[in-house]
């Protein structure tokens, strides 16, 4: 069992977010940062604890979970993580939008960076014993607010350029919280290989190509003809988000 089933709920839920029973949503003003915030509570707040910030043009939260299983292998929550992610934004997508991972933590939507997720643990923890927690936190753009003419970055995008007009901020914190419960039941009942298979089909195919994550959750790459394989660390990977713009705090343009 990867994560902890009896995730508890401590009090009623604030704020006006619909969460599923296991969470309690603890809601920030427009200046707070929900990832920073949740990693100072984890201890004491415990799984379950939700973190949200109300903005207009971001859906950012961070959810508090309690794995059973050591650090090097609770790593790979990241995957279910950004799995419930792709799968809420499919959801309310218009059709046939395309929605893929960069691994190992970027969203795109229509091959434009919208945003992404991050982990985070207790600095001491030891890799061979299960952490007191973990933070996943996720960060979507939602719209674009004084960042020039839509499009002018097709690398960089909003959800509303790209038709996403009824999801705001909120409704999309409640779908990825359900799709986040999925995952987790998904890993608890059938194993990590489905969440993994859910992850890897969501990120950009290439030919002759085949990838696979290892159990400290490293991805493997096999290339045709090949029989070498690439290893790319996960837990180097984590140190530094690969769709975050450090200056702006938010997602990069």
């Amino acid at each position: 069992m990867p994560l902890d089933s009896q995730i508890r709920a401590r009090a009623p839920i604030a704020g006006s977010l619909d969460l599923p029973p296991p969470f309690r949503a603890v809601a920030l003003r427009e200046v707070g940062d929900a990832f920073a915030h949740a990693v100072a509570i984890a201890e004491q707040d415990g799984a379950g604890t939700l973190v949200h910030v109300g903005r207009f043009d971001l859906a950012e939260c961070a959810v508090v979970l309690e794995p059973d299983e050591p650090l090097r292998t609770a790593r790979r929550t990241l995957y279910a993580g950004l799995t419930a992610l792709a799968d809420a934004l499919a959801a309310h997508a218009p059709p046939e939008k395309p929605i893929n991972i960069v691994w190992p933590d970027a969203i795109l939507v229509n091959g434009g960076l919208v945003g992404g997720g991050r982990l985070a643990w207790p600095a001491a923890a030891d890799e061979d014993s299960p952490p007191a927690w973990l933070v996943f936190a996720v960060m979507i753009r939602t719209a674009a607010m004084g960042e020039g003419e839509p499009g002018l970055n097709p690398f960089a995008v909003a959800l509303e350029e790209e038709g996403f007009f009824d999801l705001g901020s909120g409704r999309l914190i409640e779908s990825f919280a359900r799709h986040l419960m999925v995952a987790i039941d998904a890993w608890q009942r059938d194993g990590f290989a489905q969440v993994a298979k859910s992850y890897l089909s969501r990120l950009a195919p290439e030919k002759a190509v085949r990838r696979d994550i290892d159990e400290n959750g490293d991805l493997l790459v096999r290339r045709g003809g090949k029989a070498d394989i690439e290893r790319r660390p996960l837990a180097a990977a984590l140190a530094q988000p690969s769709w975050l713009d450090p200056a702006t705090r938010g997602p990069r343009r």
